[in-house]
């Protein structure tokens, strides 16, 4: 089937009563603007509503992210920060809502960056700019911001991100550690919780999932443990006496 007849079908049903994740004409015609195979390339999974492992990353279901655009409510207009970069599908999105080269994505793990960077430009979004940063800075040499996306569970919103909101700009977040809601914060940090979700949390300098891990113990226990595994076993062990 062609991917945009499978687009069509992706948002007819995010736009379903029993869904009612995309309600806006705007981002309805976004979501079947964006070819979501060039950052999911599995084709089985890349119009499938449910998120997707990728180099460590989960990229986040279109139900998803559809919940998340709806509440940042982004304008032709607006200026777009994407904390949490991931493979770009969300930025692409967004750029297809605004203008292009006013949307900027960020993320801690630099081989997304490069992941995010490539899928975008193969996409026809090349003039969104992916940095490699600590989220909770966010990109200050481009701010103020309208609308600020963390794709990221945080128990408080980073005081930096809310410093680069324009006037009456958005940051829209999980916010939370255990239970956690989706909120619409506004530039003085005053939230508006829409309910229920479940994100990772945010991560710091340290903790991608290409950083070698610092607890030595643990990291050699489990290398051990892999080894272990590669081992003969069963059959091939001449210890065992059959009779």
């Amino acid at each position: 089937m062609e991917p945009a007849v499978l687009r069509d079908d992706m948002v007819d049903s995010l736009q379903h009563e029993s869904k009612g994740c995309v309600r806006s004409e705007e981002l309805s015609v976004a979501m079947r603007a964006v070819p979501r195979e060039e950052f999911v390339p599995d084709g089985r999974e890349a119009y499938a509503d449910r998120p997707y492992e990728r180099l460590g990353t989960r990229v986040l279901a279109p139900s998803t992210v559809g919940r998340l655009l709806e509440a940042l409510d982004a304008g032709a207009d607006d200026s777009v920060l994407v904390v949490g970069a991931g493979v770009g599908y969300t930025a692409a999105v967004l750029a297809e809502v605004a203008d292009p080269r006013s949307v900027q994505a960020v993320d801690i793990t630099r081989r997304l960056v490069y992941e995010a960077r490539e899928n975008l430009a193969s996409a026809g979004y090349g003039a969104v700019l992916v940095d490699c940063q600590d989220g909770a800075e966010g990109l200050p040499e481009y701010a103020p911001y309208d609308r600020i996306l963390l794709e990221a569970a945080a128990v408080r919103p980073p005081r930096a991100l809310l410093d680069q909101l324009a006037p009456g700009g958005r940051l829209v977040m999980p916010l939370g550690a255990g239970e956690q809601s989706l909120a619409v914060l506004d530039p003085d940090g005053e939230a508006e919780r829409l309910g229920g979700c479940a994100f990772a949390p945010m991560l710091v300098e340290g903790e991608q999932a290409t950083t070698v891990e610092r607890n030595r113990t643990r990291r050699e226990d489990r290398e051990f443990a892999e080894r272990a595994a590669r081992r003969r076993k069963g059959w091939e062990l001449d210890w065992i006496d059959w009779d």
